[in-house]
């Protein structure tokens, strides 16, 4: 900021050594300038008001030029790097699909976690996620690691609850583990959203007497583990749970325990 300095006036008492007074004349301490001189002050102070205001608008057009080019630089286009990321994962999808055509199934499997990778953080990248998770669940029953199928197809499935397709692999994993209950409400779930499945309905028919007999199976494991704990225990007492016998009442259907010799 250009500054502006104070001329001082002369001291009291000082007379001018420009000019002598005249014989006579006294003086009363002060000097008048002329008009020239007067003039000429003014235009300096002017001068250096006009330099003052110029140099703060030079400033103040300055600010406005850096902000106005501030403004106009570009912002980042959020949906567009958001259609660059959606297609970067669908090519690694697509390399998936041709990997799994020629039996490659550990590249594929890479290939499909790699487009999962680019794609997690996109709202609208739901559809291709649950994909590459059921595509990744294909590999997997490839490769005979039905509880990996199960897993993606289940992380599929959470993605879209009505994705046939996971739910039949889920259904295929569950029954080779022999998970028969599971397969079935799998199935029973296809047949819900597309009753005239096939697959879904030959599968429930063939399945239900397969989980009924190991139903019963595991419940007679359960008694006999039960019934070997109970021994242990009346062994010490000299007894066995064969001495306990339990009884039905006709009238009211409730059990009870009777003990026996």
């Amino acid at each position: 900021m250009v500054s502006i300095e104070q001329v001082e006036s002369p001291a009291a008492g000082k007379t001018s050594t420009a000019a002598e007074a005249p014989s006579g004349y006294v003086s009363d301490g002060y000097e008048t300038a002329s008009d020239s001189e007067l003039n000429g002050a003014e235009n300096g102070s002017n001068r250096e008001s006009e330099n003052t205001i110029n140099t703060a608008s030079s400033s103040s057009d300055g600010d406005f030029l850096k902000e106005k080019t501030q403004e106009q630089q570009p912002e980042v286009n959020q949906e567009q790097l958001n259609e660059k990321a959606l297609a970067q994962a669908n090519d690694a999808k697509v390399e998936g699909n041709a990997l799994f055509k020629d039996g490659l199934y550990e590249e594929a499997l890479s290939k499909y976690e790699l487009a999962l990778q680019v794609a997690a953080d996109i709202p609208s990248s739901t559809e291709i996620r649950s994909i590459c998770h059921a595509n990744r669940a294909a590999c997997f029953t490839k490769l005979g690691k039905h509880e990996e199928t199960i897993k993606e197809c289940t992380k599929a499935l959470e993605l879209n609850p009505t994705y046939i397709k996971a739910l039949v692999r889920r259904a295929e994993a569950h029954e080779k583990l022999e998970h028969f209950e599971e397969a079935i409400t799998d199935m029973t779930k296809i047949l819900e959203l597309e009753p005239s499945h096939d697959q879904a309905r030959r599968t429930v028919i063939l399945l239900k007497p397969l989980a009924d007999e190991k139903r019963e199976k595991m419940k007679e494991e359960m008694i006999g583990k039960l019934k070997e704990m109970g021994n242990s225990i009346l062994g010490r007492f000299g007894m066995s749970v064969d001495n306990f016998k339990t009884v039905k009442d006709p009238n009211t259907g409730s059990y009870s325990v009777q003990f026996q010799k």
